[in-house]
């Protein structure tokens, strides 16, 4: 859908946060803390950025950009060729990292532009009054969005800031985060991949991984799994033609080539949008957007980036 830039925010020197309405000023749909939309820069990429205002607001979207110094177009674009009164492409709300319901407790453990998903998220929880900890981890005062908001009620006696913590340091700090919290408590993170890791291995210490859950905005570079990157089959369930996906194409661009049209977005195994049920056959999981859980289970795959351990994957097609 097209939505109109109404207020751009300089957050810090390279984080801005773009309000997004609709062009007649409607409703938009509704959302649970921890989704994200696609947005498309007009003449340039679709990339995926967290909604970060407050869940509750029904006329309008709110992402936070930070400008990345190796861009590929989008966030140079966003803070550079958009201005207020832009309008831009935004897709619909998907969430992968939602809030667990049966959770009694929620600690949130965000570092730069992470911060986004658990802003969203730290606004739900204020409002029913839930018990949650916002620790938020950045370079400095200077260099953390949305402060102002965060250092006063209802949002105050929920977070931590933590500032300039050296990699040394780190595992000492998330130890003592966690263990201010109880063990029942659900942890939720997001930022880069090295503080991610850090918080999971923390956070698997004293809870199962059912209880910790990740947001991923930056795909790893992808490793070969046990199949490696050799050629496999696909079968689709619905025609029951069979493809031949070579080492050095992905299932996505087979489908393609077959004209067979697979929603797609992030084309990193971010977004979730290309996952499809698999009805036999094992994966070679490679995505960010399924949990553990949902890999284990074996039963659906992300067609942008995984692959195939056995010699065939039936996909419902």
């Amino acid at each position: 859908m097209k939505m109109i830039v109404e207020k751009i925010v300089n957050e810090t020197p390279d984080i801005r946060s773009f309000r997004l309405v609709r062009p007649d000023g409607g409703k938009l749909a509704p959302y649970e803390p921890g989704a994200h939309v696609d947005v498309t820069v007009p003449g340039g990429p679709t990339r995926q950025y967290s909604l970060c205002g407050a869940p509750h607001d029904e006329c309008a979207y709110t992402i936070a950009v930070k400008k990345e110094p190796a861009s590929r177009g989008g966030s140079r674009a966003l803070h550079e060729e958009v201005s207020e009164r832009s309008e831009l492409e935004v897709g619909a709300p998907r969430n992968l990292f939602a809030l667990d319901p049966a959770a009694n407790e929620h600690v949130l453990f965000g570092a730069g532009i992470g911060v986004t998903p658990l802003l969203a998220m730290a606004w739900r929880l204020a409002a029913e009054g839930q018990a949650f900890t916002l620790h938020y981890f950045t370079r400095g005062p200077e260099h953390t969005a949305f402060a102002d908001l965060l250092g006063t009620p209802p949002f105050a006696r929920h977070v931590r800031f933590h500032y300039g913590v050296k990699p040394e340091e780190m595992a000492h700090t998330l130890d003592a985060c966690m263990n201010a919290a109880s063990p029942a408590a659900h942890v939720y993170t997001c930022g880069p991949a090295p503080f991610m890791d850090a918080v999971v291995a923390c956070a698997a210490k004293s809870r199962g991984e059912d209880a910790i859950h990740l947001e991923h905005f930056q795909a790893a570079p992808a490793a070969a799994g046990a199949g490696g990157d050799a050629p496999f089959e696909v079968m689709l369930a619905g025609s029951g033609a069979t493809l031949v996906v070579p080492a050095d194409r992905t299932i996505v661009e087979v489908l393609a080539d077959a004209g067979i049209a697979i929603d797609t977005s992030c084309r990193e195994g971010i977004c979730g949008t290309c996952v499809v049920p698999l009805l036999d056959g094992t994966a070679d999981h490679r995505d960010h957007c399924l949990s553990k859980k949902e890999k284990a289970a074996n039963d659906q795959i992300c067609l942008c980036v995984s692959r195939a351990r056995s010699a065939r994957l039936v996909l419902d097609i």
